[in-house]
């Protein structure tokens, strides 16, 4: 599984999950139960929407059709993925 969106908020992360889903791309929201910690969690990074490996490029084209800025999408180098700066 890798990361192709980064999302701010839960309802964002279902919104692209949904879209993914519609075109027949499995997806699964991750860090979904870690919002409720953000008290004590880094703010930044915890919740995302993660496809299989072989969907990617499938699955990042839906995202950047969907235009919701590319600051929000995974970097598609696979060391990286999914790790936010310091």
């Amino acid at each position: 599984m890798r990361d192709v969106y980064q999302a701010g908020n839960l309802i964002d992360a279902h919104l692209v999950k949904q879209a993914l889903e519609a075109e027949g791309i499995p997806a699964f929201v991750r860090g979904e139960a870690l919002t409720g910690g953000i008290g004590e969690l880094g703010v930044f990074g915890l919740v995302g929407v993660m496809v299989p490996d072989a969907a990617w490029p499938q699955a990042r084209d839906v995202v950047l059709a969907l235009h919701l800025g590319e600051q929000a999408l995974a970097d598609d180098d696979e060391e990286c993925a999914g790790a936010q700066p310091a």
